[in-house]
């Protein structure tokens, strides 16, 4: 569709902003320019458009910043993966069958973890943990005995307590050994308690991912045991009279697994441990093949680190088919198959949404430039190259120029020969030179070098009311990329550049990396905004880690929630099912060990010492005192309406 801007159509607003590439099939630009959300890519007549639940959202006078999870995305994730073994298996004639679970450090919200249970309660899908909190809540939670219940990270006494009390239970817990101690401390507990337990051996694979978390693997992993520590392990169960307990190989190469030869290349040496064990003696029933299931997060469908060059088809082929030629040369049963996929289940299904609330610009104010009697020769030379400049001139040496005199300007200014008006003026007139250059080589085909830079100098900062350390951390902590776009107005063509900034007081509160036109940029194309337009953005996959990586910076805390269904027989297609409100200012001071209601009378005493003194009338001292106690209960972010 081409919109009123003949230059400008809904697909270049694809090619620009790349949405459709990312969106994982939840997420396009509709005519409209809005983001349109398909929560069930199996039913194209759910079509919700996403500022419709931005407007109910701000209808219902629930603030921004605010997360919004569309549980039909989650629930699509789990049933899509365990489809997908499934259609695998039997294509494959796998003899196997596939066990996956969910480990809960991804997101350990209470609302997803129950979703994906419940999505997956028809495929026996089940839970991971790698603490004992997490055991707690994945022991209420993990209640159905046919699923696996598997238990990574380092543990201690009480932690395998925990995990046979699941025994116990009758459920299939499933404690994974990371290091050769914790096998002697298992033994020893399930013989006093008399509990077989079920054991799994995390190996130190020497197959290495591709990623930002390669280290997972190799001789320096952090985890897992080495070649001959498994074997130790397997014969001192032996010994021990627990052969038959051992039941699952586990391995883990890396989160965001970026390149499929990588799991190729695992899938390979495990499945040749795992039937050289089974020869031994030891008849495992299940490989665990770990998390690492990658998302595009950049839509390049590429080895860059925040995308993956495969589909989810291809992944589970190359697991299940590599897994089958092994055993099948080896002559050993086809195990079962686990995985661990967490990014890939949750990140699809949430996004922070944030409002514009102001716009920084590189020129700022402009003074007035007209000439004065008496104006230093830098003013006056700089206003000259701006009147009488033309086409035909050198431009790069007009950049030079103004350049250059800028920079002695600011030095007279500090030997106090240019006066504080005088440098104001020059200012402004350098910024005109610069934004009529940017204007000329916008459609030049050769840039300059040393005015490739202009774009990104003469860039507005957004002022978003959110915080990158609470909503995006891991872009500021290890540049992991998320898309960010607007949630409607895609339909006009862009006509200024911008980065976004955060509303806390460090420097690093930004975002300047972005997808544009499938190349990474320090500046994202957006429409400018009219005088009192409200405008949102939305930071997309921001289900895995984000949402519970947050920290306390600025004690901004967690931001509002709102749970989206989808419903075809609503006329928006869809309600919204929750909302769960976001950290109150007393909430986040009292976790900083700070006693709010104490708080409060302190201040209230300092008022009416004021009020007895007569410095502030009685009933201007109730308000204050009202308005303190107030904002102590008020949401942690701006109020922008």
């Amino acid at each position: 569709m081409t919109t009123n801007n003949v230059e400008w159509s809904i697909e270049d607003a694809e090619r620009v902003y790349g949405v459709s590439s990312w969106g994982g099939g939840y997420f396009k630009i509709g005519e409209n320019g809005n983001i349109q959300v398909s929560p069930d890519p199996k039913n194209p007549n759910i079509r919700i458009d996403f500022k419709s639940v931005v407007d109910e959202i701000a209808q219902e006078g629930i603030q921004f910043p605010v997360v919004i999870r569309f549980h039909d995305i989650l629930r699509s994730q789990v049933v899509g993966i365990n489809e997908c073994f499934n259609q695998v298996i039997a294509d494959a004639k796998y003899k196997g069958k596939y066990n996956g679970v969910y480990p809960i450090k991804v997101n350990q919200t209470r609302e997803v973890v129950e979703e994906i249970v419940d999505a997956g309660a028809p495929y026996d899908y089940g839970l991971e943990a790698g603490s004992k909190s997490e055991l707690l809540a994945v022991l209420a939670y993990n209640t159905n005995a046919n699923s696996l219940t598997i238990l990574n990270g380092y543990k201690d006494e009480e932690f395998i307590r925990l995990s046979l009390l699941g025994r116990k239970l009758g459920r299939k817990v499933v404690v994974v050994i990371e290091k050769y101690s914790e096998l002697h401390l298992l033994i020893r507990i399930s013989k006093e308690l008399n509990i077989e337990p079920i054991i799994g051996l995390r190996s130190k694979m020497t197959a290495l991912g591709k990623g930002k978390w390669q280290g997972s693997s190799g001789d320096r992993a952090k985890f897992g045991l080495t070649i001959p520590e498994i074997i130790n392990a397997a014969k001192l169960l032996e010994k021990e009279g627990m052969a038959h307990t051992l039941k699952l190989l586990h391995f883990h190469i890396g989160s965001q697994l970026t390149d499929i030869r990588a799991i190729k290349d695992a899938v390979n040496e495990s499945a040749r441990i795992y039937a050289e064990l089974h020869k031994m003696g030891f008849a495992l029933e299940y490989v665990d093949v770990g998390g690492g299931l990658g998302i595009d997060y950049d839509g390049s469908k590429s080895t860059n680190d925040s995308s993956r060059n495969y589909s989810l088809h291809e992944y589970v082929a190359d697991v299940v088919y590599g897994m089958k030629e092994v055993c099948d040369l080896e002559g050993v049963p086809h195990p079962n198959l686990v995985t661990e996929s967490g990014r890939a289940i949750t990140a699809h299904h949430s996004c922070v949404v944030t409002e514009i609330v102001g716009e920084i610009k590189a020129d700022g104010a402009m003074l007035d430039t007209s000439k004065t009697e008496g104006e230093h020769v830098l003013l006056k030379n700089m206003r000259e190259l701006l009147e009488y400049w033309n086409d035909e001139q050198n431009l790069q040496e007009v950049y030079n120029d103004a350049s250059e005199w800028k920079e002695k300007a600011v030095s007279a200014f500090k030997l106090r020969v240019v006066s504080l008006e005088e440098l104001g003026k020059i200012e402004t007139l350098y910024w005109q030179v610069m934004r009529r250059l940017q204007v000329f080589y916008r459609d030049v085909e050769f840039v300059p070098e040393g005015l490739q830079h202009l774009d990104f100098s003469l860039s507005s900062q957004y002022l978003c009311n959110f915080s990158i350390f609470q909503s995006a951390a891991d872009t500021w902590a290890i540049d992991q990329l998320i898309p960010v776009v607007p949630i409607a107005g895609m339909h006009k063509k862009p006509d200024i550049n911008c980065s976004i900034v955060d509303i806390t007081c460090d420097s690093d509160g930004k975002i300047d990396q972005f997808i544009v036109d499938r190349q990474l940029q320090n500046i994202m194309p957006i429409s400018s905004l009219e005088p009192g337009e409200k405008a949102h953005l939305g930071l997309f996959l921001t289900g895995a880690y984000q949402d519970v990586m947050g920290d306390m910076h600025n004690l901004f805390g967690r931001v509002n929630e709102v749970h989206i269904f989808s419903d075809d027989d609503d006329p928006e297609d869809f309600y919204i099912e929750e909302f769960v409100a976001g950290s109150s200012v007393q909430d986040v001071l009292t976790i900083m060990q700070y006693h709010p209601s104490a708080m409060a009378i302190d201040v209230k005493k300092q008022i009416d010492k004021e009020v007895a003194n007569g410095q502030i009338p009685p009933r201007e001292g109730v308000k204050w005192t009202d308005f303190y106690e107030n904002c102590l209960k008020g949401y942690t972010y701006l109020k922008t309406s």
